[in-house]
């Protein structure tokens, strides 16, 4: 982890559905680093949600 990086941390109870399993956990880890990196994510990791917002996605597990 680079010092710019900031800690990720699964609080319990925060995910309510549907439950992640530990391969999913791991995938949300990877993808969240690369978003604090500034990656922009596309299809299948990512899909835009114009409805709620501009610049608004959602990760895709």
């Amino acid at each position: 982890m680079d010092n710019d990086d900031k800690p990720l941390v699964w609080l319990r109870g925060e995910v309510k559905t549907p439950p992640f399993s530990y391969e999913a956990r791991v995938e949300v880890g990877f993808l969240l680093r690369w978003l604090q990196q500034g990656e922009n994510l596309e299809l299948p990791h990512s899909q835009p949600m114009p409805s709620i917002g501009a610049h608004c996605h959602e990760l895709r597990i």
